[in-house]
């Protein structure tokens, strides 16, 4: 195996004294659980004692953060869009709505950075302030490193166009322009104030010509000797070619266009026109992009890459995409000067000037705090046709691995594992494998919950998880002694073994109370009774009671002398149907046939002399009263039979 490029971060658990104590870990899902022991380090076991505490060390702690759920959230309908569209996305249109979607993307990190803004500002707590501020850090190089990618490799941007993007990505990631601009603005005197020419300079450093030519126009009202000077800059300014997003003219017009005009601004330097004001002199040495001059603005610049996009403005402004790597190196060494060393940030911005996609994610899996960023910048790549050459570095496909990285922190997460659901569904190599893994991590600790589980595992087919989810379910219901839940989850799991624990738990029930609890459900059973036989029992037992409440006496008899004939009653139960036989026994109008009654007294015999516990029904009063009391009531319904029967017959 390769030695790894560098070293991962140590972390550090508070709290506790590595000098003194020797810690134990344990990996877990999503999780490392770390405790203290009284081994020292020299192996005697006579440490100091320790204390009795868990360390908890999570691998995404980003999950936890409230004000991160939005960024969770609205990106993932963004990337269930991104796989539902896949087929759609095709031809000329392809392109167009793959940047889209990048867009979308990072205007989720933008809404979300302003959020934690606001929660930074708003909070008095300056543990809360520093946490927030370190997000806001976070999630703006995220949105500068997706918005380059997105120009190089989503929009793929060509030359020409390649630089109005760059322009446009360093105006947006330079904030402190805009309140420069409005302190200059509102004072009484603009062309006085001390940062107007700052303000002037940063306009010309970003190529935002107007803005800059407007603020000169204040310094030639206030000042009308310097009109000449202004007219000749404001014009130079105007007229500078630079390249258009359509096809109005080619890169051989946009260069003839730019050298003419770059000659113009050069006679004009060496002619000393501007010698007077090095203010405007110093601007005209920005325009033929000489980088000692730019060099000079570098505190308004404050980043190589800015001075990069301001030097291929003014010195090759239809650079070629694959040319960026060489200007991008030489304007880091350049502006850094050996006075630092580079960045994190500044090395993943290099990697992808230099159009390493793999070098870019594996610099942000090292750098960034979470697995988000890199999950979902992959999967767009991936979308783009542009990973293929680099999916065996990770052993597998690239985008599937690290989708499965973050979705496995999201199952670490109480509510948003189910975003991990379909992240999982969306990784077709070992997508299930984890989401069978993780799914039964999930705490079951309400029946709503479970429910959510359990359809997520239905509408997957995944009859494992099914029944374990229902067995465990039951089995919780049961310790609580709801019968009724216990015996619809025992339904859901097909577990024939655990019905009849619970239907013989019914049973017992109903004899101790002589009612029937959850009535609704046994009398909806339906086929679901014919998992086993004491459930089907227990579902035709109840039929029974149902019909004798109704007053259908024959139709209630014959089923009673059925549950015993057909041997699906348990034996401990033979008492009580004998029992429930006597009031139908006793009614006016005869309802056993002789048959019939010939049958329970076999029953009855049959649990006497073949019980057991035939000692028990001896001694125990109360039964031999109950056997007395059956047999006599059969007797004398056996003689009304035999008369109501021979008197028809006679007739």
């Amino acid at each position: 195996m390769d030695e790894p490029d560098s070293e991962p971060p140590l972390v550090v658990v508070p709290g506790v004294d590595p000098s003194a104590r020797q810690l134990c870990f344990a990996w877990g899902p999503a999780e490392v659980l770390v405790c203290e022991t009284l081994f020292d380090r020299a192996g005697t076991g006579h440490g100091a004692p320790s204390s009795s505490r868990v360390f908890v060390v999570r691998r995404d702690q980003d999950i936890y953060i409230q004000t991160l759920r939005k960024l969770f959230n609205e990106s993932h309908g963004i990337f269930m869009g991104l796989q539902r569209s896949e087929e759609e996305l095709a031809g000329k249109s392809r392109k167009a709505q793959l940047v889209q979607v990048s867009k979308n993307y990072r205007s989720v990190i933008r809404a979300c950075m302003e959020d934690m803004h606001e929660a930074a500002v708003s909070t008095r707590d300056p543990a809360l302030q520093g946490q927030y501020s370190t997000q806001v850090s976070i999630l703006s190089a995220m949105e500068l490193i997706w918005n380059l990618c997105e120009i190089l490799f989503v929009e793929a941007a060509t030359a020409g166009p390649l630089l109005l993007r760059l322009l446009d990505w360093v105006r947006l990631h330079v904030c402190d322009v805009d309140s420069m601009v409005r302190e200059v603005l509102s004072s009484e005197s603009p062309s006085k104030h001390k940062l107007f020419w700052n303000v002037v300079d940063v306009f010309v450093l970003q190529g935002r010509m107007d803005e800059a030519r407007h603020l000169l126009s204040k310094e030639a009202s206030a000042n009308p000797t310097s009109m000449n000077m202004y007219k000749i800059l404001d014009d130079l300014m105007k007229k500078m070619p630079v390249p258009s997003t359509g096809n109005t003219q080619t890169l051989t017009e946009l260069e003839l266009k730019w050298q003419h005009w770059h000659e113009e601004c050069q006679r004009y330097l060496q002619d000393g026109t501007f010698a007077s004001n090095p203010h405007m002199e110093s601007i005209c040495k920005i325009l033929l992009g000489d980088e000692d001059a730019i060099l000079e603005k570098k505190e308004l610049m404050t980043t190589w890459y800015h001075f990069l996009v301001t030097r291929l403005l003014y010195s090759h402004p239809t650079v070629k995409p694959m040319e960026l790597r060489f200007y991008a190196q030489s304007s880091m060494d350049l502006f850094l000067g050996g006075e630092s060393s580079p960045e994190p940030l500044d090395m993943i911005l290099m990697a992808a000037f230099e159009f390493e996609m793999h070098q870019v994610i594996k610099e942000c899996s090292i750098v960034l705090s979470n697995w988000w960023f890199v999950a979902h910048l992959t999967d767009l790549l991936d979308h783009c046709k542009l990973l293929q050459s680099h999916n065996l570095y990770f052993g597998s496909n690239m985008r599937e691995f690290l989708l499965l990285e973050y979705a496995s922190g999201l199952f670490s997460h109480h509510s948003l594992w189910q975003l991990g659901v379909d992240y999982f569904d969306h990784c077709p190599e070992y997508g299930r494998v984890y989401l069978e893994l993780h799914i039964e991590r999930i705490p079951l600790s309400t029946e709503q919950k479970a429910l959510k589980v359990l359809r997520i595992c239905e509408q997957r087919q995944m009859h494992e998880q099914v029944r374990s989810i229902c067995k465990i379910m039951a089995m919780k219901a049961l310790r609580n002694n709801r019968l009724g839940s216990a015996l619809s989850w025992s339904i859901r799991a097909k577990d024939a073994a655990f019905a009849t624990l619970i239907s013989d738990r019914f049973l017992k029930d109903y004899c101790e109370r002589g009612c029937f609890s959850d009535l609704d459900l046994i009398d909806n059973l339906g086929p679901s009774m014919l998992l086993s036989d004491r459930l089907t029992f227990l579902g035709k037992y109840r039929e029974f009671h149902r019909l004798y409440g109704e007053k259908r006496f024959p139709e209630a008899a014959r089923l009673l002398l059925t549950l015993m004939t057909a041997h699906i009653a348990p034996c401990s139960f033979w008492m009580t149907l004998l029992t429930d036989a006597l009031p139908l026994l006793e009614q006016k109008e005869v309802i056993f046939s002789a048959e019939q009654t010939y049958e329970l007294m076999r029953c009855l015999e049959d649990l006497t002399a073949g019980n057991p516990d035939k000692q028990k029904f001896q001694d125990d009063d109360v039964e031999t009263t109950k056997v007395e009391m059956l047999r006599l009531a059969l007797a004398r319904n056996l003689a009304r039979v035999i008369v109501k029967e021979g008197t028809v017959e006679g007739s």
